[in-house]
């Protein structure tokens, strides 16, 4: 009696970089355990974000986790996004997101429209909309990780640099906290009690409005699937501002929730990937 052969698993290429080094941070950790947690279900071979568009052929799907900051490897990225879509290779997050993936133009764009982010603007004809503050922070409107931030008492952009840097009033908060979600499901929130120390984070228990506020941006984003961090601040007058959506490669932080959150939340990323390859 012959028996039929076992279904083949999915193929997943996973995108990290290992030796990436962000301040409180250990990137390594939280993607040794989601690659080995992603075996389970899944055949995956992990690269780094220099080499993924030359490894495209072959895999189902690729995974972008915890790969760094794409200026420092732009035209290796946009290497592997011409590939992908060639290919037509499922690839999660989908390359369509309009937050970080996209660049920081996000937030100038919802600072029109009057959504709850701190006010933002990228044209010198526009610094006269921003609300009076101390100092002003001014970075690049492609940057990450602060790279390139500088504060001024003025709001001011570089000279000829419209459209590539950001201006933004220095906001006064009690704390920051990130809200996270796969897909549209909101899976746990974290919060800096300690306005100096930002990656020492403690599970936060959001209300109603929290959530609601988060959702704004989640449905704003409209992905179809993936993993999405919405980073806040919680103002002075006690409401919340946008600080960023992050919907490329968001850091986790899963050391810092507890071992039933950080179960479901493997799990209901097992569930989003095999999504995208529906």
């Amino acid at each position: 009696m012959s028996t039929a052969p076992a279904a083949r698993r999915p193929a997943v290429l996973y995108v990290t970089d290992y030796s990436y080094e962000a301040r409180g941070r250990r990137y390594s950790d939280e993607d040794v355990f989601l690659s080995r947690r992603m075996r389970e279900e899944f055949d995956v071979e992990v690269c780094h974000p220099r080499d993924a568009a030359a490894m495209l052929d072959g895999f189902d799907a690729v995974v972008i986790r915890n790969s760094g900051p794409v200026m420092y490897y732009q035209e290796a990225y946009d290497a592997f996004r011409a590939r992908a879509r060639e290919l037509g290779t499922a690839v999660y997050n989908p390359l369509d997101g309009r937050g970080d993936m996209a660049g920081k133009q996000y937030l100038v764009e919802m600072s029109r429209a009057g959504l709850p982010v701190i006010p933002t603007v990228d044209r010198a004809a526009d610094l006269g909309l921003l609300p009076r503050a101390a100092e002003y922070a001014v970075k690049p409107k492609a940057g990450a990780d602060s790279v390139g931030l500088r504060f001024t008492t003025d709001p001011v952009l570089p000279e000829g640099s419209d459209g590539t840097f950001l201006v933004q009033p220095r906001i006064d908060f009690r704390y920051e906290v990130s809200f996270y979600f796969i897909d549209d499901d909101f899976q746990y929130a974290l919060y800096a009690p300690d306005t100096e120390r930002r990656w020492v984070l403690e599970p936060y228990g959001p209300g109603p409005a929290d959530l609601e506020f988060a959702r704004t941006f989640i449905r704003w984003n409209s992905l179809a699937h993936g993993i999405q961090r919405v980073d806040a601040c919680r103002t002075l007058e006690g409401g919340l501002l946008l600080v960023e959506l992050e919907d490329l490669n968001p850091y986790l932080s899963l050391d810092r929730v507890s071992e039933e959150v950080r179960e479901a939340f493997v799990a209901r990323m097992k569930t989003s990937v095999r999504g995208v390859l529906a």
